[in-house]
């Protein structure tokens, strides 16, 4: 599903990725763990088409993606791929339903059939009565599944998550971490964690460990 090919990252002076290789498999849960500035989230930037490389190829489920024009790489994102962070990004001035419909709405859906969607989902991530309620009225780990279903609403091959749980007591944490392996088998979405905790990265299919901008062997 996801291939990378010799990745290198520089930010000004300082080598951040030293032509990293990647792959992950289709409906694979893969856990990337390391040290702060080892490079993770960089890495998961770039794999999710957020941030160029500077030199190296990254396909997506056979597409060459750095190759596209910026507006066609802009779309294949909202339809294809999936993010989800530590810090929850949800617009404060609208609604779980309304955060989560508005990518539907970007990918030229009608208001309608994007609230339609986002309801089907919000009730699947137990939340049908949190519609409409905004992101100041819930809780960090409601505010979390909210964001879950924003990544879902385009139905994306791939869904990128960075440090997910990396706010959330840890009920609500091992909550978060069992519904990624409950969407992975309900989807067949393919899921990349970035992640510090062990916990979560020992459920996963595969880990791999960064140090230093390199997969350690």
């Amino acid at each position: 599903m996801i291939k990378a090919e010799k990745i290198y990252k520089s930010f000004g002076k300082l080598l951040v990725l030293k032509g990293i290789d990647f792959q992950a498999k289709d409906s694979e849960v893969l856990s990337i763990v390391g040290a702060s500035g080892a490079g993770k989230s960089t890495l998961l930037q770039i794999l999710g088409t957020l941030s160029q490389p500077d030199s190296g190829k990254v396909y997506i489920d056979g597409v060459d993606v750095f190759s596209l024009k910026s507006n066609a790489l802009a779309d294949f994102r909202n339809k294809r791929v999936g993010f989800v962070f530590q810090f929850h990004h949800l617009l404060p001035e609208f609604s779980a339903l309304e955060n989560v419909a508005i990518p539907s709405m970007i990918a030229n859906n009608k208001m309608n059939i994007a609230k339609e969607k986002a309801t089907e989902l919000l009730t699947m991530l137990g939340l049908s009565a949190r519609l409409h309620h905004k992101p100041s009225e819930l809780s960090g780990g409601e505010q979390q599944r909210v964001a879950i279903a924003r990544a879902l609403i385009n139905n994306p091959s791939v869904l990128f998550a960075d440090e997910p749980s990396g706010n959330l007591d840890t009920n609500t944490k091992m909550e978060i971490h069992n519904l990624f392996f409950d969407l992975r088998d309900r989807f067949g979405i393919t899921i990349i964690i970035v992640t510090h905790d062990r916990e979560l990265a020992a459920m996963s299919d595969r880990t791999l460990e960064m140090k230093d901008g390199e997969f350690l062997l």
